[in-house]
C-alpha cells in the first residue's frame, strides 16, 4: 500500500517530469511552445493540495475475488491488457466485484506473455475471459486483440493499474444516451493518494499534449463538469464499438503504446463524433506500474517517438488546436462555443422549488444548443449534490473557496463572454452595472423568474397589508427600470407578458415558462387513492395556501370521506408541522423525487390565493397525468380551462367537492389526466422552450 501511495507525484515522478519539459525547451528555444512550456512547469513546481488521507483502496496483495459478474448478452466489454503485476490486476478485478454496474457487461483480460503466473491465476477467477497472446503485442496490439472477441456494444479500456469506484461504468455510458454524437467518453483520473491525474488532456497545435488538472484537488468544481476534449487516458477509455470498427482500432503504428489514445480521439473526431470528458466516471490509476516514469528509457520512451508519428498523420487537424503559448485554464475551451454565465439567488435544487427545475431545464437546452455554461449563485455557495447535477449538465459552477468573487472573475473572463443571465430582481440590481463594465459583449438577459411586484400587489390586495401595498411599488419601479437597462427580460406566464407589452413596449420582452418532461400516466385510477399539495414554506403563497387548506377545505372533504390522506410536501418549519398536524394529513417535507406521490395519489391541489408566474406544482401534477384541482390563481397563465383539463374553484366549499368529485369519477379523473397531459406537450415542452431560446440568443 505504501508503494501504491508513493506513486501519487512523488518528488522522483515529478523530477523526471520536470526532466522532460525542460529538455522541450532548450531544445527548441525558438519554437512558440517555450511560453507554454514554462507555464507548465510552473504548474508542476506550485504548492498541491496534500494527500487524502481518507481515501480507501483495495490492497495490493495476491488475493484473488471470487468472481466478476458476466453477462452473456454485455452491453459493455471492459477489456484489460496486462503484462505482469498481478497484485494490480487483482486489486483491479476486486474493485470491479466490489461495485458491479447497472449495465450489463463482461470483463475481458488481455494477457500479454506475462513473465509472472498471472495467466493461471486469472483463468480460476469466475466471470474473466482470458485471451492470452502468444506474443508480447504491447499494449496497442493488445487491446485491438480483446477488442475482436468483444462481444458488447460499447468497450471499455481499462488499465490494470486502476481501481474503479462506484459508478465507473454506468457514468461512461450515460454520456452515449445524454450527448450527442458522443464516440468516446473517458474518466475523472485520480491518484492513489487521492488528488487529481487528469480530467481530460489537452493537445497543442505542437503535438504536445497535456493533462488537465495534475495534482489539484479531485472534487474542485473546476474538474467536475462534462465536457468535450482533445483526448482522454487509454487507462479508463470508453468507445461505441462500431466507431472502434470503422477508425479500425488503435494505429498499430504506434505500437507497443504511448499517442494511441490521441490519436483514437482525433480519428474519433474525423468522424464526426465528440470526446467527452465525464467526471462523475471516478477511476484510481496508479501512473507508471507498467511502462515507468522516465520519459527517456524502457517503454516510455516511445512517447517521444510517437509524438512524431501522431504529429505527421494529423499535421492538418493540428493547425486548429490551441497555441502552444496557452495556458491550460484556456486551451481546455473549444474553439467557437458560445459562453453564457448565469446568476441565480441560489445554486438551483429542483426538489426544493420549481423555479429550480426551470433553470435546470433551460441549462439542458443551452447545454444541446452548444453553449458553454458558467453558474454561480449569489451566496457563492453550492454543494457536492448540486455541482454534480450540473455538472451532468456540462455546467461549471463557481463557488467557495475554489473560485473568486463574481468580479475578479469577471476581470479575467468577462470580454470573452456572449451572454449573461440575471436571474430575480435583487441579483440583477445587483449585478448588472459590474456585468456592462466587465463584459461589454454580452448581451444581458434579466430573468425575472416571476414578476416580483405583481405577487406582492396581490399579496397586499388579499391581507389588507398597507405596507406591502408601498413595497410593491418600490418593487415595480425597480423591476420596470432594470428591464429597460437589459438586452431582453424573461417572463413564465403570457399575463405577465401582455402586461408588461402595454408597460414597456420599447423593451425585448420574451415569454420562457416553466420546462417539464412530460412523463406520461403510470398508476390507474383504481390504484390509486389521496391527495397531495406540494410547496415549501420558503414561499408564502404557499403558507396561506397550506393553512387554507387544512384549515377550510380539508375538514369538509373529511365529513364526506374520513378515508381519504393528504400528503403535504415541501419544506416546511417544525412549529408549522406541529400546528398543521391532524388527522389524515401526512406531513412528509421535502423530498428528493415526488414521483412516488405524482404516480400513487389520485388528486393534486392547488389552493393558491394569490401570487404571480406560473405554478410549478400544476405543471409536475400535469406531467405526471395526476389530475389537478386548482383555484384560478393558480392555473392563472396556463392556457387551463375548467372542466378540459383541470376542475376551479375559488370557494372552499366549492374546491372540497371539486376534489371529492375527481376523487370519485373515474370517467372524469381520465379525461382530465389525458387533457391535462397534452396542455404540458403542447404549452410547457421542452421544443416549446427552445425555440424561445434560438430566438432570443440568435
Amino acid at each position: 500500500m505504501k508503494g501504491l501511495i508513493a506513486l501519487g507525484g512523488n518528488m522522483r515522478w515529478r523530477w523526471q517530469r520536470l526532466r522532460y519539459l525542460l529538455k522541450r525547451v532548450f531544445g527548441s528555444m525558438t519554437q512558440r511552445g517555450f511560453k507554454g512550456t514554462l507555464w507548465r512547469i510552473a504548474q508542476e513546481l506550485r504548492q498541491h493540495p496534500t494527500a487524502d488521507l481518507v481515501w480507501k483502496l483495495e490492497p495490493l496483495d495476491l488475493v484473488a475475488p471470487s468472481g466478476v459478474p458476466r453477462s452473456d448478452s454485455p452491453r459493455v466489454s471492459v477489456i484489460i491488457p496486462i503484462h505482469g503485476k498481478l497484485s494490480h490486476t487483482l486489486a483491479c478485478l476486486r474493485s470491479i466485484e466490489r461495485h458491479g454496474a447497472a449495465a450489463p457487461f463482461e470483463v475481458i483480460v488481455v494477457d500479454d506473455a506475462s513473465p509472472d503466473d498471472s495467466a493461471d491465476v486469472l483463468s480460476r477467477i469466475e466471470g474473466v475471459r482470458l485471451l492470452r497472446n502468444a506474443a508480447n503485442l504491447g499494449f496497442v496490439g493488445s487491446c485491438n486483440a480483446g477488442a475482436e472477441i468483444a462481444r458488447g456494444a460499447f468497450m471499455l479500456f481499462l488499465n490494470n493499474d486502476t481501481q474503479v469506484t462506484e459508478g465507473w461504468l454506468d457514468e461512461l455510458l450515460a454520456c452515449f444516451v445524454e450527448e450527442e454524437n458522443c464516440g468516446i467518453a473517458g474518466s475523472r483520473l485520480a491518484y492513489p493518494d487521492g488528488r487529481l491525474q487528469e480530467a481530460g488532456g489537452i493537445v497543442y497545435g505542437n503535438g504536445e499534449a497535456w493533462t488537465y488538472g495534475r495534482f489539484e484537488k479531485r472534487d474542485d468544481p473546476r474538474f467536475l463538469y462534462r465536457r468535450d476534449v482533445d483526448y482522454v487516458s487509454g487507462a479508463s477509455l470508453m468507445i461505441a464499438a462500431d466507431l472502434f470498427n470503422a477508425i479500425g482500432g488503435f494505429d498499430r503504428r504506434y505500437a507497443p503504446a504511448y499517442c494511441e489514445d490521441m490519436d483514437l480521439a482525433f480519428a474519433a473526431r474525423a468522424a464526426g463524433r465528440r470526446v467527452i470528458y465525464q467526471p462523475a466516471s471516478l477511476i484510481v490509476h496508479c501512473e507508471g506500474i507498467s511502462s515507468g516514469l522516465d520519459p527517456f528509457a524502457g517503454a516510455k520512451r516511445y512517447q517521444s517517438i510517437n509524438r512524431v508519428k501522431f504529429v505527421e498523420k494529423w499535421k492538418d487537424a493540428l493547425t486548429r488546436q490551441p497555441r502552444p503559448t496557452l495556458p491550460a485554464e484556456q486551451a481546455i475551451q473549444r474553439p467557437g462555443a458560445r459562453h453564457i454565465l448565469i446568476v441565480d439567488a441560489l445554486a438551483p435544487d429542483p426538489s426544493r422549488d420549481s423555479g429550480s427545475l426551470r433553470l435546470i431545464n433551460i441549462m439542458r437546452l443551452l447545454h444541446e444548443l452548444d453553449w458553454r455554461i458558467t453558474f454561480m449563485a449569489n451566496n457563492r455557495r453550492a454543494s457536492g449534490t448540486e455541482i454534480a447535477l450540473l455538472g451532468r449538465l456540462g455546467v461549471q459552477v463557481l463557488c467557495k473557496p475554489s473560485s473568486p468573487p463574481l468580479s475578479s472573475w469577471l476581470s479575467r473572463h468577462g470580454a470573452g463572454l456572449d451572454a449573461v443571465m440575471l436571474c430575480r430582481h435583487y441579483v440583477a440590481e445587483a449585478y448588472l452595472p459590474l456585468v456592462r463594465r466587465r463584459a461589454p459583449r454580452a448581451k444581458v438577459i434579466f430573468d425575472t423568474v416571476d414578476l416580483h411586484f405583481l405577487r406582492e400587489q396581490r399579496a397586499a390586495a388579499h391581507t389588507g397589508n398597507v405596507s406591502l401595498a408601498r413595497q410593491a411599488k418600490r418593487s415595480r419601479q425597480q423591476e420596470l427600470a432594470l428591464m429597460r437597462a437589459s438586452d431582453a427580460s424573461l417572463v413564465v406566464s403570457p399575463v405577465e407578458y401582455l402586461l408588461l407589452r402595454d408597460e414597456l413596449p420599447q423593451a425585448q420582452v420574451e415569454l420562457l415558462s416553466n420546462v417539464h418532461e412530460v412523463h406520461e400516466r403510470r398508476g390507474d385510477f383504481a390504484g390509486r387513492h389521496g391527495l397531495v399539495f406540494v410547496g415549501g414554506f420558503g414561499h408564502p403563497p404557499n403558507v396561506d395556501a397550506v393553512h387554507w387548506l387544512i384549515e377550510e377545505i380539508f375538514p369538509r372533504i373529511r365529513q364526506r370521506r374520513a378515508d381519504i390522506v393528504l400528503h403535504l410536501i415541501g419544506d416546511m418549519p417544525l412549529a408549522a408541522r406541529e400546528s398543521l398536524a391532524r388527522p389524515g394529513v401526512q406531513i412528509h417535507g421535502r423530498v428528493d423525487d415526488l414521483t412516488p406521490w405524482m404516480e400513487g395519489c389520485r388528486v393534486a391541489l392547488a389552493p393558491l390565493r394569490y401570487g404571480a408566474g406560473v405554478k410549478g406544482k400544476v405543471n409536475m401534477a400535469m406531467s405526471h397525468g395526476l389530475p389537478v384541482v386548482a383555484t384560478p390563481m393558480a392555473a392563472e397563465g396556463m392556457y387551463l380551462v375548467d372542466g378540459e383539463n383541470v376542475l376551479l374553484a375559488a370557494q372552499a366549499e366549492a374546491f372540497a367537492l371539486a376534489a371529492l368529485r375527481l376523487h370519485e369519477d373515474q370517467a372524469l379523473w381520465l379525461r382530465i389526466s389525458d387533457a391535462g397531459i397534452e396542455n404540458v406537450r403542447q404549452h410547457f415542452s421542452f421544443e416549446t422552450a427552445r425555440r424561445t431560446l434560438q430566438r432570443l440568443l440568435a
